[in-house]
């Protein structure tokens, strides 16, 4: 093995790596490793803010959502666990075990099922720890071992993750801040399209209403129920029974994301006999709105519609989907694209569809929608100018995943010695 291996390089536990690099477990980069209460102390109003799994996120920390604590809560669980600027977060208990992050601000908070990796300053670096632990997740999750009911990280499995470590913290520190770019670069990107959101929707706002007109448009909007502008139909209840591994595809809510449909992600098939008798009725065209009705939350379903693609088809309709057909003499399909993924449709059909956290509706629903409707043109040039927003978050959104993937090869690149920066 050791003759295929580049010149400089050793074979380890963790993967081929420089020869002047090492195996280090965390135990030994670390002064603590330890973690906060178990317990869940009465929460305050405002106080000391308390951090459980779920306000440690994948390199990101939220403290906008957490809960606080009175001082002499915090002073109990501080004395043991004291996270500092620097130092790692790691879940160690539930859905997000081994998820890291790194503690970047200077004010006191108190953790729960959270671990705290406290670095060395003679051997590491806290950024570096952290982007290497992030690396090295998926393999940390599919070693450890099941504490009950949840996924479970012990201190003592903790300690002895191995990570790979430069000889220097020069190289360390070179290879964090080379990664902290690419993150500062991918969150830049985040804003800017949750910004270029916000200003969609408030614009949707006011053309979808009528408050702002466009230039060279008058005269009144008529409101007119769905049933009135529109057909529409949910799919059928395919039954398990029928199902095939292949045919013609069935639509599933989970095969709608932000306008596009995804049916290679499906694995629910009729035979093309079936889809192509009893189930005609129900196979989709090219230009038809599909939208999930079922398993997704009121504020998330804009995310939910999209438009029938050629390249989409053939499929066939199945439950808790619903499609589109607007009657084109009164209604532009985009038009009716943009007011499905409006403001105004999530609260019209919020308020009458049952379900507590997630949306549960179907036709009977719908039908009793009304919209505001101007003139063709009108309709024409409202949709233009939203679908010309939405092209443009759409290629932010690619250059968010081109930046994502550069980070994902930097990372293998750099924090296994592939490429050195020093």
């Amino acid at each position: 093995m050791n003759a295929k291996l580049k010149p400089g390089y050793k074979q380890t536990e963790v993967g081929v790596i420089p020869e002047d690099w090492e195996v280090s477990a965390l135990r030994n980069c670390c002064i603590k490793i330890t973690d906060g209460t178990h317990d869940t102390p009465r929460p305050v109003q405002s106080g000391i803010p308390f951090l459980t799994a779920i306000n440690v996120r994948d390199n990101w920390i939220d403290y906008e959502s957490c809960l606080y604590l009175a001082e002499a809560d915090h002073i109990v669980i501080f004395r043991r666990c004291n996270p500092e600027k620097n130092d790692v977060l790691m879940v160690n208990i539930g859905a997000g075990v081994a998820t890291t992050a790194l503690v970047k601000v200077d004010y006191e908070f108190s953790l729960k099922n959270v671990a705290l990796l406290k670095p060395d300053s003679r051997r590491a670096m806290g950024a570096y720890l952290n982007y290497s632990l992030a690396q090295r997740k998926p393999r940390i999750t599919q070693d450890l071992s099941s504490g009950g009911a949840q996924p479970f990280l012990s201190l003592t499995q903790i300690g002895e993750i191995l990570i790979p470590l430069p000889p220097t913290k020069a190289e360390q520190e070179t290879i964090a801040e080379a990664l902290g770019d690419a993150d500062a670069l991918i969150e830049s990107l985040e804003q800017l399209i949750a910004k270029k959101r916000h200003l969609k929707q408030g614009a949707m706002q006011e053309l979808l209403t009528g408050k702002k007109r466009l230039p060279g448009f008058s005269g009144k909007w008529e409101v007119r129920r769905f049933i009135e502008v529109c057909w529409f139909q949910e799919g059928p209840g395919v039954m398990s029974r029928q199902f095939t591994a292949s045919g013609v595809k069935l639509l599933n809510g989970t095969n709608i994301s932000r306008g596009i449909l995804n049916l290679d992600s499906t694995s629910r098939s009729i035979s093309v006999r079936e889809a192509y008798g009893a189930y005609a009725h129900f196979l989709a065209d090219v230009g038809d709105i599909v939208i999930a009705s079922s398993g997704i939350s009121i504020e998330r379903f804009d995310e939910k519609v999209a438009f029938v693609r050629e390249s989409d088809l053939p499929f066939c309709m199945n439950t808790s989907t619903i499609r589109f057909k607007p009657f084109t003499e009164v209604l532009d399909s985009a038009f009716l694209y943009q007011f499905l993924t409006s403001d105004s449709f999530k609260q019209m059909i919020g308020g009458q569809a049952t379900g507590s956290a997630q949306l549960n509706f179907g036709p009977t629903h719908v039908a009793t929608v009304a919209l505001p409707i101007p003139s063709l043109p009108e309709q024409n040039a409202i949709a233009t100018i939203l679908s010309d927003m939405d092209a443009e978050i759409t290629a932010l959104e690619a250059k968010l995943a081109k930046a994502r993937q550069i980070k994902q090869g930097m990372m293998q690149e750099l924090l296994t010695g592939k490429t050195r920066l020093v």
